[in-house]
């Protein structure tokens, strides 16, 4: 599709709509918004527009429909897909100054939320009235609670209490036409027409902009306990984890890692924090099991962290660890979710998270290094191995750059194909955006990919909405 040019005469229009300090076009400030933490990608956007109302986004989508100029929603820009990049150039619509958290409805155990809230922020503001928004991505710190939307974000606890589809009720959102609805209604149960809501959930930006959205709560769990466990293989580790669950117990995280992994962030993590780490790592170890059981009943919880202790007896497991203290708890999850980080921090990497049944688990992660041995790659491995979401992320290291751009991609399908055999998809959590798109047609037959497409023509007639992504 051809796609017109911002022109100055398109800039003066935005101005009056957003006024001049919530434009840039200056192009050391473009750039800021031209990448995320999807490798080494760049694309600089014509201009970016910092609206601060619907009605203001609403202006800009029917300006841009009108001229066909195409639109890149952003967040905070933490994203591994490639999804909030302007590959089209033309306009950024930064969500930045919709950051005000509406309504917190203690009594129906709801909140209306605009979407540039960070998700961390979110989180702390309910706890302090005794609730709980359990999704609970790594970059919570930084991330946009609208982009964990548009991926459908998880983290540790999804495992026990769901991904982000699981708690938004109802959204406002400007679509590509500039028409604004509601796709739901404030309430628990809902059989009336199709179900926009859960759409949206997931749609990586291409199918409307998201300028409210109404979240149900839980009630704050008040006690948790954790465990570390060592395994002397990844395989070891990957079976310990069906047969937790098979024992009953429903851990509220179960992430998994691999001892390259941990040894990375804790060096990353001694020079970010300047803190030593006193976890002791086993040696002899290979893969590690963080497992965290949460609730009100202490009673309860220490019951189901010895039938978790008796289970992975079975394996070859080595000393269990027992974090006994809130900071110990701290440390053990701050390595755990400084893994990102850490391995991009060592090398430029391709970040995937490819999702299989629990079960299937040891094979694919031997799958993976099998893979990795062929194609001449090194991979480090970690995730959410409770509910089958591995993250793999394959290091550049000493690798050539034809290498890098010719057999890691070709591995990278391989890995796709594998996954796909053993009953899995392409993304558990990070969407698909630019990096997985030549892999949709390993897990999406072409009669799916032509009702996405539809989807999207319904939404989007011009195909203006953050274009190039998905398919």
């Amino acid at each position: 599709m051809a796609f017109a040019a911002v022109v100055p005469a398109l800039i003066q229009q935005f101005e009056q709509i957003v006024g001049q300090h919530n434009i840039i076009i200056d192009e050391e400030k473009r750039y800021n918004y031209s990448h995320d933490e999807t490798e080494d990608y760049s694309f600089l956007p014509d201009v970016v527009l910092k609206p601060g109302s619907t009605e203001e986004i609403s202006a800009i989508m029917k300006l841009c429909n009108a001229h066909t100029i195409p639109v890149t929603p952003r967040g905070g820009g933490t994203g591994l897909s490639g999804g909030a990049l302007p590959i089209n150039k033309g306009v950024v619509i930064s969500m930045e100054r919709f950051n005000k958290i509406i309504n917190i409805d203690e009594l129906n155990l709801q909140a209306t939320v605009e979407p540039g809230v960070i998700t961390e922020v979110f989180q702390n503001a309910v706890k302090e009235k005794g609730l709980f928004y359990p999704p609970d991505p790594a970059s919570r710190g930084t991330c946009f609670i609208g982009g964990n939307i548009a991926e459908n974000s998880g983290g540790p606890k999804a495992v026990k209490y769901g991904v982000t589809r699981d708690y938004v009720l109802n959204m406002e959102v400007v679509l590509p036409t500039g028409d604004v609805i509601w796709t739901g209604a404030n309430v628990l149960k809902n059989s009336t027409g199709y179900n926009l809501t859960q759409l949206m959930c997931g749609s990586e930006g291409t199918l409307g902009i998201i300028t409210k959205i109404v979240f149900k709560l839980r009630g704050f769990p008040q006690k948790s306990v954790l465990l570390l466990m060592p395994f002397i293989t990844n395989e070891e580790a990957c079976k310990a984890i069906a047969e937790i669950f098979r024992a009953g117990v429903s851990p509220s995280g179960m992430e998994f890692f691999e001892r390259e992994a941990a040894m990375k962030t804790i060096d990353y993590c001694e020079k970010i924090y300047a803190a030593k780490v006193t976890t002791t790592f086993p040696e002899n170890m290979d893969a590690y099991l963080l497992c965290e059981l949460d609730g009100n009943d202490e009673e309860v919880l220490m019951r189901d962290a010895e039938r978790v202790m008796n289970v992975v007896e079975q394996f070859q497991c080595g000393e269990i660890l027992f974090a006994e203290t809130a900071a110990q708890k701290e440390e053990l999850w701050k390595i755990r979710k400084n893994i990102s980080p850490a391995v991009n921090a060592y090398s430029l990497c391709k970040s995937d998270d490819v999702v299989v049944p629990r079960a299937n688990l040891p094979k694919l992660i031997s799958g993976i290094k099998e893979i990795g041995k062929r194609y001449g790659f090194n991979s480090v491995c970690y995730g959410h191995l409770g509910d089958g979401n591995l993250h793999v992320n394959i290091m550049k290291e000493q690798m050539t750059e034809e290498n890098w751009t010719t057999q890691v991609p070709e591995g990278i399908g391989e890995i796709f194909k594998l996954t796909v055999s053993l009953g899995g998809t392409l993304s558990g959590e990070h969407g698909i955006g630019i990096a997985k798109k030549p892999y949709m047609n390993i897990a999406m037959s072409e009669a799916n990919l032509v009702v996405m497409r539809g989807i999207k023509k319904a939404f989007d007639p011009n195909g203006i909405l953050n274009p190039g992504k998905i398919f």
